[in-house]
C-alpha cells in the first residue's frame, strides 16, 4: 500500500499535505502510511482512495488490469467546409485518472484559416474497451463543441469512432474519428472506416 499511495500521489501532483487534506486525515498520518510504518483503519482507507481516484483494492496493491491511456496520440477526423469532406489529422494528449482521461491538443493539425484549432476534452473509460466524452474548442472564436465516442483495440494501440457536434458546416454534423499511438496509424484508421461504410 504505501508504494502505491507514494506512486500515486505524485501521478497526480499533490503533496503529502494536498491528500491529508483531501482525506480529512492528518499529514503525518500520511507520512506513516508511506513509510510503511502504519496501515490506515478501512474508513481512512477508502478517503485516501477517493482522493487519489483509486478502487481500495488498487490502493492495496490489487492490480486493477486497467489499460494505461496516459501520453501522445494522434487524433484523425473526418470532417467538412463549406459541403467538402476534410480529413485532419493532430497530436493530442492523453491524460488518465482512473476510467477518466483528460485530451487536450498539442497541435492544430491544418491551417487556421483552413478550419484548423486547438481543443480540449474529457473521455471516460468504461470496461477497458468503450470511451466516451466531449471535446470543445479551445479558441477564443472557434464555436467547436461535441462529444465523441470509440472502441478500442483490444491491444490499447487505437481507437475508433464517431464525433457528434457543432462545426463550420452546422449545428448537428458528424463523422468518423480515430485515435492511435502513431501518426499513419490514425489516418489508416479512417481510411478503413470509411472503406467500411463504403461498402454498406
Amino acid at each position: 500500500m504505501s508504494e502505491v499511495l507514494r506512486r500515486r500521489r505524485t501521478e497526480l501532483g499533490m503533496s503529502q499535505a494536498d491528500l491529508a487534506a483531501a482525506a480529512g486525515v492528518d499529514r503525518r498520518q500520511i507520512r506513516r502510511y508511506e513509510a510503511g510504518e502504519q496501515q490506515p483503519v478501512l474508513s481512512v482507507a477508502v478517503a485516501i482512495a477517493n482522493a487519489l481516484d483509486l478502487a481500495v483494492g488498487e490502493l492495496a496493491g490489487i492490480p486493477s488490469h486497467k489499460v494505461n491511456l496516459s501520453g501522445e496520440w494522434w487524433a484523425s477526423w473526418q470532417t467538412s467546409k463549406d459541403g467538402e469532406e476534410v480529413i485532419t489529422l493532430q497530436q493530442v494528449r492523453f491524460r488518465q485518472q482512473g476510467d477518466l482521461i483528460n485530451v487536450e491538443t498539442a497541435t492544430r493539425g491544418i491551417a487556421v484559416e483552413d478550419g484548423g484549432y486547438h481543443w480540449r476534452g474529457e473521455l471516460r473509460l468504461w470496461d477497458n474497451e468503450i470511451l466516451m466524452g466531449w471535446y470543445a474548442a479551445d479558441d477564443g472564436s472557434v464555436r467547436s463543441k461535441g462529444t465523441m465516442y470509440f472502441v478500442l483495440h483490444p491491444h490499447g494501440q487505437h481507437m475508433a469512432g464517431r464525433w457528434v457536434g457543432v462545426s463550420y458546416d452546422g449545428k448537428i454534423v458528424t463523422g468518423w474519428g480515430a485515435m492511435a499511438r502513431g501518426e499513419q496509424e490514425a489516418t489508416d484508421v479512417i481510411a478503413e472506416l470509411k472503406q467500411q461504410e463504403a461498402q454498406r
